[in-house]
């Protein structure tokens, strides 16, 4: 069996629901993707990926990413990883140079690979994402789990088979979702900039005949 992250196969029923409100779009915010569970064999390569949606194309000059390291989760975080016009590598000391980026923002995606998976890499990982103008950063957490051993291989033919049907009924749905969620925002946005800008020209006018008491036209 290849040797390589390892996610549990999913069931469906109410598990098929959780999954499918957890990926609806919410009012407010940027939507980031990650897996909350990830299962990874101990010594293998594990990709953790974090996906999100904007209204906006990428602008790599107002761009920015962090990824950060938690033990537990009341331990601070420690981040090992930006973007800031470019690739950050922090390089901390407890991975050394086993953290690579293997995302495109261009495409949303922001998703990074841990070589040589150790028991100790075992905690909490944060990605948080920022694309102006958007005004809401985004952020997703994936819980690390290091298996010592693989876990036994089970047929999962109709499972795969569901799994696909629903998949893309989800990804339709959520698709449309996500047009009529930055149709709003947009709206939403341009209505905010011109009441600012009525706002603003109301306070270059002079004052008017009410507050005077003189005329505003000549006799």
């Amino acid at each position: 069996m290849h040797r390589d992250a390892w996610l549990p196969r999913p069931a469906f029923g109410l598990t098929g629901l959780s999954l499918f409100f957890s990926l609806v779009p919410s009012g407010r915010g940027m939507e980031v993707t990650v897996p909350t569970i990830l299962h990874v064999l101990n010594g293998s390569d594990a990709r953790l990926p974090c996906t999100f949606n904007s209204c906006y194309t990428v602008n790599h000059k107002q761009f920015s990413l962090n990824w950060t390291y938690q033990g537990c989760s009341n331990c601070s975080e420690e981040m090992f990883l930006q973007f800031r016009m470019k690739i950050i590598n922090l390089k901390l000391e407890r991975f050394g140079d086993r953290v690579e980026f293997s995302g495109n923002p261009s495409k949303y995606d922001v998703s990074v690979t841990l070589r040589n998976v150790e028991p100790e890499d075992q905690g909490y990982y944060n990605c948080y994402v920022t694309n102006p103008p958007d005004r809401h950063r985004g952020h997703g957490t994936i819980h690390l789990r290091v298996l010592m051993e693989e876990p036994p291989e089970r047929d999962s033919t109709v499972a795969v088979i569901v799994g696909a049907s629903v998949g893309g009924f989800l990804a339709v749905v959520i698709l449309v979702l996500v047009i009529v969620k930055c149709v709003r925002r947009k709206k939403e946005q341009k209505l905010s900039t011109d009441d600012l800008k009525t706002e603003e020209e109301g306070k270059t006018d002079g004052p008017s005949y009410r507050e005077t008491g003189w005329p505003t036209h000549g006799i």
